[in-house]
């Protein structure tokens, strides 16, 4: 009843929210036009910096560009061991005058591997931006940035704490990151993470979690012309396997199952003793994770080759983020703020993880997708769209607003 109460009432806070004057409107937009060159320039230095998980150098050369930026702004900068994963969390704190904490995510990592970045640098064609990282998630960077700019221009104080929480290692699952994201989250009335908009001009109401199911199999050595008989094949039967531990996937339920990283062999005359496989879970729901695990243990006991050892774990990283009251009620502020300027945005899940599931989990309000509109994430044409950098200053701004001059909900 207490948790039914508190969702009502935050969203009597959100959701009614005061129609804004068009008046109020050209001064958000104006400085939002006036930040954009400068957000590009910031934008091409970051997506120029490889930052791989795990690039130390990378990670904190994005870093100090990003705590000269936020210093510069007046933030109080702490930056904080993301052991065991490489590099610095930055967290910069803002302190006003009103009553709101507002906690602003976003991750300085990218998928890609040193090299990306000379490969494929930072270009503008045809109103997109390309690069390794240019939208997951360099953008969320910029527009952390851009935004508190704007509150600056518009000596926007009336906000009790605003807090930019730079990750890491979002991209293997935060583990070095997580009870920090935690905490931050707990502190403040309301997180926004700073991931792409999607494609459309959408924004993300709900996630999957993901996990990884690990296989290990062990046979025995035997040379592959002269008595391959008296071998046992562990790359055959790691492929027995990765076949029907696929068909643990769900497509009626949103489970899937990905063998990704497969790793056997070194002789072509060798029969392999050893082999292992990595595949990408996702699941809507955390009972599917449940299922998945137990359904492990009896699947692989079905082998191909006899005398071979079979071992199959599942790995957990981010829990789900499901879609709930208090996510509907940021969604539809969102959705009331972007139609100040005759916006809309579609409202979508999306099956890639993230650290909002993070602030979700320990039951925060919570929205995602709140960067620039961008796609093809993780792949050589990933992008961003240049003009939704004007439209998605003004909403993140808003919201931030709004969501600082409410008092937190104790209830």
């Amino acid at each position: 009843m207490l948790v039914r109460f508190a969702v009502l009432a935050f969203a009597a806070l959100v959701s009614l929210g005061p129609v804004i004057a068009a008046e109020a409107v050209k001064p958000i937009l104006d400085s939002a036009e006036k930040h954009k060159p400068a957000a590009i320039r910031l934008w091409e230095r970051l997506v120029n910096i490889d930052s791989g998980t795990g690039d130390a150098e990378g990670l904190k050369a994005v870093g100090a560009i990003a705590v000269d930026e936020l210093t510069r702004l007046g933030a109080k900068i702490d930056t904080i061991s993301s052991a065991p994963a490489a590099g610095d969390n930055i967290v910069a704190t803002f302190t006003g005058t009103g009553k709101g904490k507002v906690l602003l995510m976003a991750h300085m990592d990218t998928v890609f591997a040193r090299g990306a970045a000379a490969t494929r640098p930072f270009r503008i064609e045809r109103g997109r931006a390309y690069g390794p990282g240019v939208s997951d998630d360099k953008a969320g960077v910029v527009i952390a940035v851009a935004v508190l700019n704007i509150l600056q221009d518009l000596k926007f104080k009336d906000y009790a704490r605003i807090t930019v929480f730079l990750n890491t290692n979002e991209e293997t699952g935060s583990r070095g990151s997580r009870a920090l994201i935690e905490k931050l989250a707990k502190e403040h009335d309301v997180t926004l993470n700073l991931e792409a908009g999607r494609a459309g001009d959408g924004i993300t109401i709900w996630r999957k979690g993901s996990g990884t199911i690990k296989v290990e199999v062990k046979g025995r050595a035997s040379h592959a012309g002269a008595s391959p008989e008296l071998g046992r094949n562990a790359v055959m039967e790691l492929a027995h396997q990765m076949l029907q531990l696929s068909r643990l996937a769900d497509a009626g339920k949103g489970t899937t199952i990905n063998f990704t990283v497969v790793k056997g062999g070194d002789r072509k005359n060798i029969i392999p003793d050893h082999a292992e496989a990595d595949a990408d879970v996702r699941a809507v729901v955390t009972d599917e994770f449940d299922r998945v695990e137990r359904e492990l243990a009896t699947a692989i006991r079905n082998k191909l080759i006899a005398d071979t050892e079979v071992r199959a774990t599942l790995i957990r990283t981010f829990p789900p983020m499901p879609q709930n009251a208090q996510i509907d009620v940021l969604a539809a502020m969102a959705q009331r703020i972007y139609g100040e300027i005759g916006k809309k945005l579609n409202l979508e899940g999306s099956g890639g993880a993230a650290d909002s599931s993070l602030a979700a989990g320990v039951f925060r309000p919570t929205l995602d997708g709140l960067s620039l509109v961008g796609g093809n994430a993780h792949t050589d044409q990933e992008y961003a769209e240049v003009d939704s950098m004007v439209p998605r200053f003004y909403l993140l701004t808003r919201m931030v607003m709004e969501l600082g001059r409410n008092p937190k909900n104790d209830q």
